[in-house]
């Protein structure tokens, strides 16, 4: 797979993450902007803790990656910010194709 068709996927995967972030959680939100009890509902049973947890394991994996790089890599923080809101699917994602296009250039 090329770099440019990865990274096109990438992105696909990601802004399908997004729109779906944007219809399913929005509008309750909005209707009752209560941000912990928003997080807090991610922990109503036993499977949705396992995601949450495993969410937030993985952010925490990003930001560990994004810091070891962040010699090599600028603006990896934006990605860790990214990866609060809207999610880890769209910080990995823009992480990945930002370090991809950084250390292509630096190649060149």
């Amino acid at each position: 797979m090329s770099q440019r068709v990865f990274e096109g996927v990438v992105i696909s995967i990601a802004l399908g993450f997004f729109a779906i972030f944007m219809a399913v959680v929005v509008p309750p939100l909005l209707e009752h902007p209560d941000v912990p009890g928003a997080f807090a509902a991610g922990f109503v049973n036993p499977y949705s803790s396992g995601y949450s947890s495993d969410v937030i394991a993985c952010w925490l994996i990003l930001m560990a990656w994004v810091a070891y790089e962040a010699k090599h890599v600028r603006y990896g923080w934006v990605c860790v910010l990214l990866g609060v809101v809207p999610g880890v699917a769209v910080g990995l994602a823009g992480y990945l194709v930002l370090r991809g296009r950084q250390l292509r250039d630096a190649a060149s």
